[in-house]
């Protein structure tokens, strides 16, 4: 399996000049934990998650900084200040984020993921973005995980798609909350959604898509506030 066969193609990003009270409520919104940031060609130049909301939150609540770091007071991080205070995506965004290509297979992403102690990275075809592999999406993917020929390989990702392309167009849920995995015609659903009759239809437009040979239905109900990818 690459990168392809596990992404969340459906991915939510903001530009540069997106407003940070903006950004908290997507993912809020869309049980999310982190948004790429793409310029006018969608090209990916940063990657705000909760970790740097959260970081704002605690220079906010008025606590004074660890006692090591106040040996430093007197000297002001600029850098900090703008990742704290600013309220556009390019000021608290981590910029030049890590990406792969979908053809990566998942035992490098793992290495990556583990190497740069990173929740996620976004997946890009020719420099744009076109996904986004968290570790969820991983752990999925090698579960489901099989050895396959390649034109089995290539069957199970037209079912994926197939699966991906109902579930945008027709059960009104976002493809972007749900991971599907096929493999050997047997599709896997996982995510967090919110109520029976979301997990019943996302279900149901797996099961009706040619191919399909068995679906297996890992979808939970999303507490509010818990992030996705």
């Amino acid at each position: 399996m690459q990168a392809v066969d596990i992404m969340t193609k459906d991915v939510i990003s903001v530009g540069p000049q997106e407003e940070v009270s903006a950004i908290a409520k997507l993912l809020l919104e869309h049980h999310i934990s982190a948004v790429p940031v793409v310029d006018e060609s969608h090209q990916v130049v940063g990657i705000v998650s909760e970790g740097d909301l959260m970081r704002r939150i605690q220079k906010e609540d008025g606590k004074e900084a660890s006692w090591w770091l106040s040996l430093f007071a007197g000297h002001k991080d600029p850098a900090d200040y703008v990742k704290t205070h600013g309220r556009k995506a390019e000021e608290v965004m981590t910029v030049n984020p890590m990406t792969i290509e979908e053809d990566t297979p998942l035992h490098k992403i793992a290495r990556l993921l583990e190497k740069h102690r990173i929740k996620r990275v976004p997946v890009v075809k020719e420099g744009k973005l076109v996904g986004i592999v968290s570790r969820a999406n991983l752990l999925q993917g090698l579960a489901t995980e099989d050895a396959v020929s390649d034109s089995a390989l290539k069957d199970d990702r037209v079912i994926r798609e197939a699966i991906l392309d109902e579930i945008e167009k027709n059960t009104g849920v976002r493809s972007a909350a749900i991971s599907v995995t096929v493999s050997n015609g047997v599709a896997e659903l996982w995510g967090l959604i919110d109520s029976s009759d979301q997990r019943k239809a996302l279900e149901v437009a797996a099961e009706n898509t040619p191919g399909v040979t068995q679906v297996k239905n890992n979808l939970g109900y999303a507490p509010r506030g818990v992030g996705g990818y």
